[in-house]
């Protein structure tokens, strides 16, 4: 049972924190395709701000607000999720992407050009970016990367070893820095875009203004930067750090 004033507190905290929940959705559906609503980014965001007032007693040395975002990031993932927005026929085409990739990097000794990878996958320098942009949402980490079904271990057990919480494992272990690395490997236009958009958080309007080119083509490198990296931490949990 609360008391008074611990009722009070928690409606406090939800009112507080709501506007945060509206950011969040805002800069995720930034990431994905158009048939995403940021309405519903928002309504399954409030669910996890809820899950975090109501769970956060339980809590030890975390402020509230970091453990909400943790806690409504999840909501909204969980609803992208079962809402399966990124087709599987799309994943199945960024996996070809990645594979092309790392194949291309093995062999050439850098980051293979776009050229490259189109030839590779016998596509048109057209088609190859279409694919991009249809790819729009890419994400660096997926759930299904922890349980990979194609008759070999995740490229992510590597770094989760905490399988209570396999995402807070990510965030604590190796595979920060990891990720690092690989983003230091990006071609150096791929570099700054990742750079204006997770550091800065600018919306990929906002980039395209700074590069000099359309939103859809902002799109369409941060699809192929996000593959790069992919490509570049399956290697690593493969071969093992250098």
């Amino acid at each position: 049972m609360y008391t008074v004033k611990g009722k009070a507190d928690k409606n406090q905290l939800l009112t507080d924190h709501m506007p945060l929940v509206k950011r969040l959705a805002h800069h995720m559906k930034a990431k994905l395709p158009p048939s995403v609503e940021v309405d519903d980014l928002v309504q399954a965001g409030m669910i996890g701000l809820l899950d975090a007032i109501s769970r956060y007693e339980e809590t030890h040395g975390a402020q509230f607000e970091t453990y909400a975002v943790l806690r409504i990031r999840g909501a909204m993932l969980d609803e992208l999720r079962n809402s399966d927005w990124l087709p599987r026929s799309m994943r199945q085409n960024m996996r070809k992407i990645e594979a092309a990739m790392s194949s291309l990097q093995q062999k050439l000794g850098h980051p293979p050009t776009e050229s490259e990878v189109a030839k590779l996958l016998k596509l048109s320098l057209s088609e190859y970016q279409d694919m991009l942009g249809d790819g729009g949402g890419h994400q660096l980490v997926y759930y299904e990367d922890f349980h990979d079904n194609e008759g070999s271990d995740s490229f992510l057990d590597r770094y989760a070893v905490d399988d209570a919480d396999p995402l807070r494992s990510l965030l604590d272990g190796d595979f920060r820095q990891a990720v690092i690395n690989a983003i230091d490997a990006l071609p150096p236009r791929e570099k700054i875009l990742m750079g204006l958009y997770y550091e800065e958080e600018m919306n990929l309007k906002e980039i395209g203004a700074v590069m000099g080119v359309s939103e859809s083509r902002v799109s369409q490198l941060h699809t192929q930067a996000v593959a790069r990296l992919r490509s570049a931490l399956r290697e690593q949990a493969w071969t093992g750090p250098a």
